[in-house]
């Protein structure tokens, strides 16, 4: 089996995963530039039992272009956001992969809300796409 830590750049807001991802995307929406400072947001969903976390955490909730609400997890000391959840998925998080400081980890197979990417930005050539243009 599969273990995984993702942790945030201090190390202090930390999580151990078991088994592999549910699903990997990347996520084109303006919030979540914002969110991250970046034209992309890619992230790990795990089936909520899969994951056991440690260290402090606070909290963020929005409502998303979708309508469902989310709520963010970071680091109270670094500010990094590790993880998520949205009330669109139950039982699900979502891990950003940059968390993992794992250049192996497996590319996204999805993207989505593809009306706010910027034009440079694509899936690795390898994998098929699979757009979303909004995500429900």
């Amino acid at each position: 089996m599969t273990i995984r830590r993702a942790a945030c750049s201090c190390g202090q807001l930390h999580l151990t995963i078991e088994d592999e991802p549910v699903r990997i995307s990347m996520c084109h929406c303006l919030e979540c530039q914002r969110r991250t400072g970046a034209v992309i947001s890619n992230q790990a969903r795990f089936r909520r039992e899969q994951v056991t976390g440690g260290g402090q955490a606070t909290v963020w909730k929005r409502t998303a272009e979708s309508g469902n609400a989310l709520t963010f997890y970071f680091c109270p000391v670094c500010g990094s956001t590790v993880y998520w959840e949205g009330e669109g998925f139950p039982g699900y998080l979502a891990v950003a992969i940059g968390s993992f400081a794992d250049p192996n980890f497996p590319a996204p197979t999805i993207a989505v809300w593809e009306e706010s990417r910027h034009p440079w930005v694509s899936l690795p050539p390898d994998i098929p796409p699979k757009r979303v243009a909004k995500q429900a």
